[in-house]
């Protein structure tokens, strides 16, 4: 699933310091290779260069379309 600006996404990486965190994407990238990465903003700082497989939707983002 590819994520654009503004979307709320949920970060799983253990070796980073907001894993777990839920930000939003503030930037998107594509790479030599044709892949998407992504800038994401969290409230206590940002985390640059995320592969696509590393963020999820947002639990909140999800819980709104439903509505």
């Amino acid at each position: 699933m590819a994520f654009e600006k503004g979307d709320r996404v949920t970060f799983h990486d253990k070796h980073s310091e907001y894993d777990g965190e839920t930000g939003e994407v503030t930037q998107v990238s594509e790479t030599m290779f044709g892949d998407n990465t992504y800038i994401v903003d969290f409230e206590e700082g940002q985390e640059a260069g995320i592969a696509e497989e590393s963020l999820d939707v947002a639990e909140d983002a999800a819980d709104a379309d439903d509505e």
